[in-house]
């Protein structure tokens, strides 16, 4: 559930970025500041989560998609987080084509972890509780 927070908000990221390309109007380029930080400090709460679930429960360490997951989502955080730094003092210098780049690129990011993410949950069952069924 950590996770739906930093999702919406790289998504705003690139929503306020296209905003600001098509007005030049300093309010998204400042609300994509925001976001961005936001998107990258609850993702770090989210993987800090995540990494535990991973590190402490055998059958999420035994899928080779929860690795594929963890790989992808630290490389997102990465991205997460240096979209954020550029942007710190000069958020609307940091828009065009750095920012908006970074956007994209944690956008493609963030629906290919996802992708991975839900694999996880839906195909594998991870996370989810049905009463009478064992799970190997």
């Amino acid at each position: 559930m950590l996770v739906s927070f930093p999702i919406a908000l790289s998504f705003s990221t690139l929503g306020a970025d296209l905003l600001y390309m098509w007005t030049g109007n300093d309010f998204w380029a400042e609300a994509a500041g925001y976001a961005i930080f936001g998107a990258f400090a609850l993702g770090v709460l989210a993987g800090i989560t995540g990494t535990a679930e991973l590190l402490l429960v055998r059958g999420i360490r035994n899928r080779s998609a929860s690795w594929t997951h963890f790989i992808l989502a630290v490389m997102l955080l990465s991205i997460l987080g240096a979209n954020w730094i550029i942007r710190i003092g000069d958020p609307e210098g940091a828009v065009l084509p750095v920012g908006l780049a970074l956007s994209l690129l944690s956008a493609g990011m963030t629906a290919l972890t996802g992708w991975h993410g839900g694999k996880l949950v839906f195909d594998y069952q991870i996370g989810t509780r049905v009463e009478g069924i064992e799970r190997p």
